[in-house]
């Protein structure tokens, strides 16, 4: 394929992965599926080409980066594994789930890493990100394929609206999840939750019993800005009524009368709601200056639900 076409979304076909196997090798960027959102993927190895990440994404870089690996194998050459992690590892991996661990010695980008000790590692399951990964033959640093502190891409049109003339693009269809990776770091021997995402804390805390929240302010992983996940448009939460110009971010039966609604699971799926909340999000942006959101329930995949939603709607500098 000439990479040169104006054209640079392609069908994630066995021969557009392998070409973009060796796109990464060479130092450039691929935007790719994986089972919660697109993400924007350079060589871990390749300093230039993770640079170019925070470039194209207008990142600060005091923000870490995710780094995907094809197995725990390959996450073990690049991080120190505590007891508590391998187990996680062995229930989670391939999923939704992201572990900080310490990094080790090795070529991996001290970019990745934002100035931290520690490196982010998650093993993907959907199968266009574990074939891009088997084709590169290296670790890929991705975090989502969006602008900085923008609502994440569920969809190859997605990314191609904020990335299109920067990166190639492969499209896998829609993210199933539709969240980003829950984060687990680790304070010694204690488990901290430092992201809620697609892995719910129930299920973590069926593996290895209670897990802490962070305290303070310190960014120790992605996705801890207090404002992120943003639409430009202002968000009103747990509404339960619809102001003039407002659009309507509904869940749940029989939601309240308002000009645009947009309902994330009418049925109140909370799975369903979460694969939904990015792509609703973005639609009601494209037609209101204002979104009044409905209450959303706190546990399971809610807590995730909230959390991007608290931060999407958290003062701006």
């Amino acid at each position: 394929m000439d990479w040169k076409t104006p054209t640079r979304l392609v069908p994630a076909s066995p021969d557009n992965i392998a070409a973009a196997g060796q796109r990464l090798r060479e130092g450039k960027l691929v935007a790719f599926p994986t089972e919660t959102v697109y993400g924007l993927g350079a060589n871990a190895f390749d300093d230039a080409a993770v640079s170019a990440v925070f470039a194209a994404k207008e990142r600060p870089q005091f923000n870490p980066l995710i780094v995907h690996v094809r197995d725990r194998r390959e996450a073990e050459e690049l991080a120190m594994f505590t007891p508590l992690a391998g187990r996680l590892a062995e229930a989670f991996w391939p999923g939704g789930l992201t572990l900080v661990l310490e990094r080790r010695p090795s070529r991996l980008s001290l970019l990745v890493s934002a100035g931290l000790d520690t490196v982010a590692l998650r093993v993907p399951a959907h199968a266009t990100a574990q074939t891009l990964l088997r084709e590169a033959r290296v670790p890929i640093a991705a975090p989502s394929a969006n602008r900085s502190g923008r609502l994440s891409p569920t969809t190859a049109a997605a990314v191609e609206e904020q990335l299109g003339e920067n990166v190639l693009i492969l499209d896998g269809g829609p993210c199933p999840a539709g969240l980003e990776s829950t984060i687990v770091g680790f304070d010694g021997d204690k488990p901290i939750l430092l992201r809620p995402g697609a892995t719910t804390r129930e299920a973590l805390q069926s593996i290895i019993g209670s897990l802490s929240d962070p305290v303070g302010d310190h960014i120790r992983a992605p996705g801890m800005l207090k404002n992120h996940y943003a639409p430009r448009a202002r968000l009103r939460l747990n509404a339960t009524n619809v102001r003039a110009g407002e659009a309507l971010l509904a869940f749940g039966a029989a939601p309240p009368r308002a000009g645009v609604v947009r309902n994330l699971s009418p049925s109140g799926n909370l799975k369903e709601a979460a694969a939904n909340l990015f792509a609703m999000l973005r639609e009601l942006d494209a037609v209101s200056e204002s979104i009044a959101v409905m209450p959303i329930p706190g546990h399971g995949l809610g807590e995730a639900i909230n959390d991007r939603l608290a931060r999407a709607a958290a003062p701006r500098d």
